[in-house]
């Protein structure tokens, strides 16, 4: 039995790259960076890869900043550098479930609201 899946939580480090190809199919490409538990530490960073409709909903929704949640599964990327020679490779998480949980603006808005406007309704402002 084999298992390869990731699940995470983050955001986006970038907008996202999108190419569509002649067949009609979307692929979009981007970073997300995941925080860890403890504050002070860098964030782990992740190349996404999302395709289809996913990419399509990337495309329109996500930007840099956005707090996205993805499921998918991990692979690793090879080729040849074009300059060197040399072979290369990277880690790659190929995203099947994209989240938009909202974006830093969305967030730092509504804590603004929360923490500036937490005022109880007047009975004429109560619609029932």
């Amino acid at each position: 039995m084999a298992i390869n899946s990731v699940t995470l939580v983050g955001r986006a480090g970038r907008d996202p790259e999108v190419r569509y190809f002649e067949s009609g199919t979307v692929v979009a490409n981007l970073t997300m960076a995941v925080n860890r538990r403890n504050r002070n530490d860098e964030p782990d960073w992740f190349n996404l890869e999302i395709w289809g409709k996913q990419a399509q909903v990337a495309a329109d929704y996500v930007k840099k900043g956005s707090l996205i949640g993805i499921t998918g599964s991990f692979k690793m990327d090879s080729w040849k550098d074009r300059n060197t020679g040399e072979d290369r490779n990277k880690p790659v998480v190929r995203v099947d479930r994209l989240e938009l949980l909202g974006s830093k603006r969305d967030s730092e808005n509504s804590n603004f609201q929360n923490n500036n406007f937490n005022q109880q309704p007047s009975n004429d402002e109560i619609p029932f």
